[in-house]
């Protein structure tokens, strides 16, 4: 056993004492499962029905830790609901859209009563007494309305609950705690700190003004309803990451989890180091069950998103003017559900900051290369012994173009596949689809990237409208080459002669003679915030367009977070999220002309996920025994 999970065990107490056997429990002895198990799966569905309950039980027939007497952990939280809430949810949307996600939300909008502490599975109807009594004694002295005050700092934005109704919840708090220890055997501390209600945490110092802006159009005198709720969580996994399986996955070996859409998956940084590229090692919260996944097939989900809600106390206020019957209708806005009834300072922002953005930047990873399915060696397996190409598998592309020197350029400048050149043309479908308007093209000298950026334009029938800029500049580190060598790219007449669309009057800012081998990585950072400022600046402000820019993995965080203004990664970290960016992954960026920055937003259109094919042999595969 771990010694993390030892120290579990150590603190869940041996006794048994509690109440006679639940009506939920009841049903669930008489179908033979122990005691012990059948708290666990009431406790693990929220005490709601024995249906749920035995649901659980199946799902985690396998599970290695279901004997396992640990408890869950519970908090005690007060949280918003009506209009409110839905203005505070509006806001977790658009700040995560307009500054990416913060520590804020990993979880919905409350206010802390008691933070986490454990309880006996035996014990927690205990709790849900308590709660109802201790609401019922505070109902009367509940605020009839909350005064909230935006306070804000360089790291932190949130509500401050006037002094004294902050001495009432305290006193619930308290009360609560006092009971909890008492009756449940519970260590149970209130919060006795300024009471407050989270906006944002964590955030990068650039983004307190925008965040402050959004922060304003609450109302926070908007009808609001308050409860007292009781979540709980799983003490084993409060430090891992969640992730949200995005597909099925079958397992091809006995050490791969199975996962459907919709499954949340505990996985520990800690543990991810030995594990191959582009997979994972978690632990599935519906079944218990550990193992391998394909990490491609996951999103990151939320921390509270494996939360169990049990029981919650309402407090009915003077304020309240909202009930949950009450609809407002709902309107789509960039992906996201948008309520129409907002208050009209948040649509006017809204609106204004939409004026504002008057370009795009998108930056694409280059589709799937040769190498990449082939091996180094790839062209070894394509010549003849007179040292003409031939197409040794349907993925090679079906001829290559003619270069004036060796055909042996090629190993350190391959091309695309075909799937590359597929999934190319997909995406510049996809991005016709959804109307984006392409009015420059920058690429890489990479053949892949201009190969890339030439079929993209096909698929958005703008290939004889709009010309490729072949940029020196936006090539990767290349301390990361490994033949420690600048490539021999094709030239500007080369990719003419070879059809590609080129603008050929295009002087780029940065000669290939500018490329020096293993450059440093501060040179590579320095590199690329000036060639995207070079780029921006030459792409005139006035029209509305998005410029397309064909890079490389690298590409994809040391444009976009120069042209935000956020600090460059740790050298170690890019390599390793490097490593993670699929064929023609992007990033967007969007102009706040107005503000004069760029901020990151959701991409135009969705990434493109596929499996593995094999090469096949059907004599080895069929004929042999």
């Amino acid at each position: 056993m771990a010694v993390a999970e030892a120290q579990l065990y150590a603190k869940v107490s041996n006794k048994h004492r509690g109440r006679g056997t639940s009506a939920l429990l009841e049903p669930l002895l008489a179908k033979g499962f122990p005691a012990h198990i059948a708290q666990k799966a009431l406790v693990a569905t929220g005490q709601k029905t024995t249906e749920d309950a035995a649901k659980w039980l199946h799902s985690h027939c396998n599970d290695p830790s279901l004997d396992d007497p640990i408890p869950q952990e519970y908090a005690l939280y007060l949280c918003p609901t009506g209009r409110l809430h839905s203005r505070l949810q509006e806001f977790w949307r658009e700040s995560k859209r307009q500054c990416g996600k913060n520590r804020a939300h990993e979880v919905f909008p409350h206010v802390t009563l008691c933070d986490f502490f454990t309880c006996e599975d035996q014990k927690v109807e205990l709790l849900y007494d308590i709660l109802k009594r201790v609401g019922d004694i505070f109902s009367q002295r509940f605020p009839p309305s909350i005064s909230l005050t935006l306070h804000a700092s360089p790291s932190y934005l949130g509500f401050f609950i006037d002094d004294s109704q902050a001495n009432v919840l305290k006193e619930l708090a308290v009360a609560f705690s006092s009971e909890a220890s008492a009756l449940a055997d519970c260590h149970v501390k209130p919060s006795l700190k300024q009471f407050h209600l989270t906006l944002a945490h964590r955030f990068y110092p650039h983004h307190q003004k925008t965040l402050e802006q959004l922060a304003k159009c609450i109302n926070p005198g908007e009808p609001c309803q308050w409860v007292a709720a009781l979540y709980s969580r799983d003490m084993r996994f409060v430090h891992y990451q969640r992730l949200r399986a995005l597909f099925q996955y079958k397992p091809q070996n006995i050490d791969e989890l199975m996962i459907k859409a919709g499954d949340l998956i505990y996985v520990d940084p800690r543990q991810q180091s030995e594990v191959s590229e582009g997979w994972v090692i978690g632990t599935s919260h519906r079944t218990g069950c550990r193992g391998f996944l394909p990490e491609n097939y996951t999103e990151k989900a939320h921390e509270s998103d494996t939360w169990v809600k049990h029981r919650e106390y309402v407090f009915e206020t003077a304020s309240r003017s909202f009930t949950k019957t009450e609809k407002e209708p709902n309107v789509k806005l960039n992906g996201e559900a948008h309520n129409l009834s907002m208050s009209g300072s948040v649509t006017n922002v809204l609106s204004l900051q939409n004026a504002a953005l008057k370009r795009g930047v998108l930056v694409m990873h280059h589709g799937e290369r040769v190498d990449q399915v082939f091996g180094k060696s790839w062209l070894q397996q394509c010549l003849t012994a007179d040292g003409k190409y031939y197409r040794a598998d349907l993925n090679f592309p079906s001829s290559l173009p003619r270069r004036k020197d060796s055909m042996k350029q090629f190993e350190c400048d391959p091309p695309l596949s075909c799937c590359g050149i597929f999934q190319s043309r997909l995406t510049g479908e996809a991005l016709l689809d959804q109307e984006v308007t392409v009015s420059y093209v920058y690429s890489s000298p990479a053949l892949c990237c201009v190969q890339t950026a030439q079929h993209i334009l096909q698929g958005l029938r703008l290939n004889q409208r709009v010309k490729i800029r072949v940029e020196p500049g936006l090539f990767e580190w290349t301390k990361w080459e490994a033949s420690r060598a600048i490539p021999d790219f094709m030239t500007v007449a080369e990719l003419v002669e070879a059809s590609y669309n080129i603008d050929t009057g295009y002087r780029g800012n940065f000669p290939l003679s500018s490329l020096v081998p293993s450059e440093s990585y501060e040179d590579y950072v320095s590199r690329s915030s000036a060639v995207i400022k070079q780029i921006i600046t030459a792409c005139p402000s006035k029209g509305k367009g998005v410029t397309l820019i064909v890079g490389h993995g690298s590409s994809l965080a040391s444009l976009t977070r120069a042209l935000t203004g956020l600090p460059s990664r740790d050298s170690r970290d890019l390599a390793q999220m490097v490593k993670k960016i699929p064929s023609l992954g992007m990033c967007f960026c969007e102009e706040l002309k107005e503000e004069n920055k760029w901020q990151m937003v959701n991409p135009p259109v969705k990434t493109l996920t596929h499996g593995a094919n094999a090469a096949f042999n059907w004599r080895n595969a069929i004929m042999e025994d």
